[in-house]
C-alpha cells in the first residue's frame, strides 16, 4: 500500500473508476484535464471493462491506465489509492463531471485551513441528453442542486483518508456512506462549500438504479457506526 507521497509538493491525484464506461468516460476524463489546479495526476482504474473503455482511457495523453479484472467499484477506487502518488486525493465516477475550477478552489481552502482534512462541494443532478425526451426521467426540483457528500465532491489530504479507512470491498452502492461515517467515527474535519463542482448524470445504467437490491446496505452500515460508537 502506498501511503506516502512520492510525487511534487501539492500533487492531486485523480481516482476514475470505470466497468464499461465507453458513453461517457471521454467526458468525465475530459473534466479532469480541463481542471486550472496543477500539479494533477489522473489514474483510470479499469474494472474489466469489455467495451471500447481502455481505448478511450489510453487516448488521452497524460493519464495513468490500469485494468484488473471485475472486482467491483470499492477495489477499483482501492486500487487506484494505491498507485496515487499525491498528498491529497480526488475521485470522480466515469459518468459525472467536473466544474472546471473545482480543484483549484478546494485547495485554496484547505491551504488557507490546515485543521480542515476534506472539503466537499454542492451537486447539480441533470439527465443524460439521450434520456431528456423520456417524460418517465424528471428531476425534482428538490433534488437539482444538492449538497454533495459524496467521492465526486471530496478533495481530501492523504493521510487523513487512510485514517479513516478504506473503501469496503463488499459494497456495491454504500461504498462511500461507509467510509464517510468511518470518516465521523474518526472525527475528521471537513467542510462543504455552497458552490457547484461536480454534475451527476442520470442515465438508464445508473449504479443505484441497477443495483436496487444493494440498497439493504446502508441499513449495514448506520447499524456497524452505531456498534463502533457503542463499544467506545
Amino acid at each position: 500500500m502506498n501511503m506516502a507521497n512520492t510525487g511534487p509538493a501539492n500533487l492531486v491525484s485523480v481516482v476514475i473508476p470505470v466497468f464499461n464506461g465507453e458513453k461517457y468516460l471521454a467526458e468525465a476524463i475530459a473534466s479532469v484535464m480541463e481542471q486550472s489546479y496543477r500539479p494533477l495526476e489522473v489514474i483510470i482504474v479499469d474494472d474489466g471493462s469489455t467495451d471500447s473503455s481502455a481505448a478511450i482511457a489510453k487516448s488521452f495523453a497524460h493519464v495513468t491506465y490500469c485494468f484488473q479484472e471485475n472486482a467491483g467499484l470499492s477495489s477499483a477506487l482501492n486500487h487506484g489509492i494505491d498507485l496515487a502518488q499525491g498528498d491529497f486525493l480526488a475521485f470522480l465516477d466515469a459518468d459525472d463531471l467536473w466544474m472546471s475550477g473545482k480543484l483549484a478552489r478546494q485547495m485554496d481552502i484547505l491551504a488557507q485551513d490546515i485543521s480542515l482534512d476534506m472539503v466537499f462541494a454542492h451537486v447539480r443532478q441533470f439527465v443524460s441528453p439521450e434520456l431528456e425526451a423520456g417524460s418517465a426521467w424528471p428531476i425534482p426540483a428538490v433534488l437539482k442542486v444538492i449538497p454533495g457528500f459524496c467521492a465526486g465532491t471530496m478533495l481530501i489530504r492523504r493521510p487523513a483518508f487512510h485514517h479513516a479507512g478504506r473503501f469496503t470491498p463488499k459494497l456495491q452502492v454504500g461504498h462511500f456512506l461507509a467510509w464517510y461515517m468511518q470518516a465521523q467515527d474518526n472525527s475528521l474535519r471537513g467542510r462543504m462549500l455552497a458552490e457547484v463542482m461536480l454534475k451527476r448524470r442520470w442515465h438508464a445504467g445508473n449504479m443505484g438504479i441497477v443495483k436496487r437490491e444493494a440498497r439493504s446496505e446502508y441499513a449495514r452500515i448506520l447499524k456497524a457506526s452505531l456498534d463502533r460508537r457503542r463499544q467506545r
